[in-house]
């Protein structure tokens, strides 16, 4: 399995683009990010092929949501253009959610005016479009379920199950689960049972202890566990560290390296 730094989490300590150089540096195979429009993307490139590290994703639909038949036009438009960014980086795969989310994660409008079936039907149609735009461009998607009591209150999607289901029905290879382990203990729990019934789902792994989102071996998950269980399902992918270090980078990085 490959490492991946999620550098808006990581390395808060130096300039953005440094984080690219001490990715690789500290052994990393590729780094993400969350947003892009805020970003230089030619300096990102660019940091990015001078260190030999790839990107592997970012965010794909800032604040617009997959479960609002009202924006589902909207939603794609922009999708677009976060395609097209991923293309211009080299990056394999853009994330996607079920809610839009503002500054902190805040989901912005979860739309409890609408049935819930209203809500799932919509995720799905939309889900179908982003399955064919992956295949035409070659960029994949990856679908996140979030937590919904501790950073992102109100989101929708919040099993690995619905998730999983919906990719499975739609069966394209280009549109995955994005299984975010710190998420989905708050959720769900029960983590080597979800990789075991849902592994063929995942394009993509997040991993943070819970709970506080800081590095392995800060929190109440077995982690050696955890990377045995994605072995036994064979998958293959990135294990993004999206977390929030305890004390320093630098010890994050040395407890991330010595457990895998």
């Amino acid at each position: 399995m490959k490492r991946s730094a999620c550098i808006d989490a990581l390395y808060q300590e130096i300039p953005f683009l440094d984080r690219i150089r001490q990715a690789k540096a500290d052994g990393f195979d590729a780094i993400e990010f969350w947003g892009w429009p805020d970003k230089d993307l030619p300096a990102i490139k660019a940091a990015a092929e001078e260190a030999g590290i790839a990107i592997c994703g970012f965010n794909g639909d800032a604040d617009l949501s997959l479960i609002d038949p009202s924006v589902a036009d909207a939603y794609m438009e922009y999708l677009k253009k976060s395609v097209e960014t991923a293309q211009f980086l080299g990056a394999g795969s853009v994330t996607i959610h079920s809610n839009g989310l503002g500054d902190g994660g805040v989901v912005i409008d979860p739309r409890d005016d609408l049935s819930d079936t209203v809500r799932t039907c919509a995720m799905f149609q939309t889900l179908e479009k982003c399955a064919a735009l992956a295949e035409e461009s070659g960029i994949s998607m990856n679908l996140e379920a979030l937590n919904i009591t501790t950073d992102h209150v109100g989101n929708f999607l919040k099993y690995t199950q619905t998730a999983a289901e919906m990719i499975r029905l739609i069966n394209s290879p280009k549109l995955k689960v994005l299984y975010d382990v710190y998420h989905m203990q708050i959720n769900e729990g029960c983590i080597c049972d979800t990789i075991k019934n849902y592994g063929d789902t995942f394009g993509h792994i997040h991993i943070a202890d819970a709970p506080g989102r800081h590095e392995p071996g800060t929190g109440e998950i077995y982690f050696p566990r955890v990377y045995k269980a994605l072995e036994e399902v064979g998958y293959q992918g990135y294990v993004g560290y999206e977390l929030f270090p305890l004390t320093t980078t630098a010890e994050a990085v040395k407890a991330i390296m010595e457990l895998v």
